[in-house]
């Protein structure tokens, strides 16, 4: 057997073994955890379905100290409306059920069409500027192009002046 097949088989082999331990050691690494592992529960909707209507109640109180007038802007009841969401998620993690869920988006349906059903927005209706505002708007912007044109040409034909 010649002296190159040999290395080029050497190689190879040595190329597979690094990779297999290479490989070896990174899967060992992913799965490694300090952390006990939880056993896989299955999602308890009845008792996330309890769980989402304390974080609803909650909700409810905290809506309460706020004016009716208010509802609608969000920067009055922001906060309160984070710490319901991250009750829910936090409630929906403890029964094992992932979140957002649609027991959980069904609830916070019902939540927003209880205090946020008036809340519309209302269409904006664009309209044309007038007509003297509109010429200036798309004369100004020509004007300036002819004059920047006329300018480079001016200039080109004086480059011996200006050189």
């Amino acid at each position: 057997m010649d002296t190159n097949p040999l290395a080029l088989l050497k190689l190879s082999l040595l190329w597979i073994l690094v990779d297999a331990s290479v490989m070896n050691s990174l899967s060992a690494n992913e799965s490694f955890s300090l952390e006990p592992t939880a056993p896989w529960r299955p999602c308890n909707e009845s008792r996330l379905q309890w769980e989402v209507e304390v974080c609803g109640e909650d909700f409810k109180k905290e809506m309460d100290h706020i004016k009716l007038q208010y509802w609608c802007n969000l920067t009055h009841f922001i906060s309160e409306y984070y710490r319901f969401t991250q009750c829910t998620e936090v409630k929906s993690k403890m029964v094992h059920c992932y979140w957002p869920n649609p027991l959980v988006e069904s609830y916070i349906i019902r939540i927003h069409k209880h205090f946020f059903s008036n809340c519309t927005n209302r269409q904006v209706v664009y309209v044309d500027p007038p007509d003297k505002t509109l010429t200036v708007l798309i004369l100004v912007p020509v004007f300036l192009t002819l004059a920047m044109i006329a300018l480079v040409v001016w200039c080109s034909k004086r480059s011996d002046i200006l050189a």
